[in-house]
């Protein structure tokens, strides 16, 4: 299992979000760039990146932050928000992002991940945002009534490379991951699943540890890493077997 630190981009800046909320927005960094490299120094092994803005307003917006951290790091990254068509895809591919991630545009146009999985192989992941187990798109703000389960399972047949699903109830809130969902979501499908949301403890990481056969191939940590509940050395070298 890999443990993925996030940078989550707001106006250029390094910010963490509470529930997704853009106005309960906390700075960690104004140095995208030196943020990454310190969770890259500190072995993070794949850095995931967000452009909230982006996410918000449907369109890139952070683009400045997001050249200055890919030419900082020699890790492999991966992006989401606010990524909508196959033009935007390619620019972030070709600037050197490893992954692009789609969000909201896999429920709302799915003809759109199967082109980009045809086009470029290997590099679209899915996020599945669920509450109660049911898709939440826009940014959390509209909750579907379609299952996560079938829609992972819809996009690994398109051809994604992952899917990162997150329990929104958690994210932020530094409760815990919810293990019997993302374990339930694995089980559905043989691509990999990516844990996200709630990471607060070694704890957490110990149990995702648990039902990798599952599936569960990395771990998202944002916040937890931020206020220091959770050290990424450590908890790198929990993935490692050398606890």
């Amino acid at each position: 299992m890999i443990i993925l630190p996030a940078i989550d981009l707001k106006e250029g800046r390094c910010v963490r979000l509470e529930q997704g909320l853009m106005d309960k927005d906390t700075v960690y960094n104004d140095d995208p760039a030196a943020q990454a490299r310190m969770w890259q120094d500190q072995g993070g092994e794949y850095l995931h990146i967000v452009d909230l803005d982006g996410a918000f307003a449907g369109v890139p917006k952070n683009r400045a932050a997001i050249e200055s951290i890919v030419a900082a790091i020699d890790i492999p990254s991966e992006l989401g928000g606010g990524i909508r068509d196959l033009e935007t895809i390619e620019a972030y591919l070709s600037l050197g992002i490893n992954r692009v991630i789609l969000g909201t545009v896999a429920t709302e146009n799915p003809a759109l991940v199967k082109e980009a999985c045809q086009r470029f192989p290997g590099q679209i992941v899915v996020g599945i945002d669920a509450k109660d187990g049911l898709v939440a798109v826009r940014g959390w703000a509209d909750v579907t009534e379609k299952k996560a389960t079938n829609m992972a399972k819809e996009m690994q047949d398109f051809g994604v490379e992952a899917i990162i699903y997150t329990d929104i109830a958690r994210d932020g809130m530094m409760q815990g991951p919810n293990i019997d969902a993302t374990r339930a979501l694995a089980e559905s499908i043989t691509i990999p699943v990516i844990a996200s949301g709630g990471l607060s403890t070694l704890d957490d990481i110990r149990k995702l540890i648990e039902i990798e056969a599952s599936g569960v191939t990395g771990v998202i940590t944002g916040k937890a890493i931020y206020s220091g509940a959770i050290d990424l050395r450590e908890a790198v070298a929990l993935t490692k077997g050398n606890h």
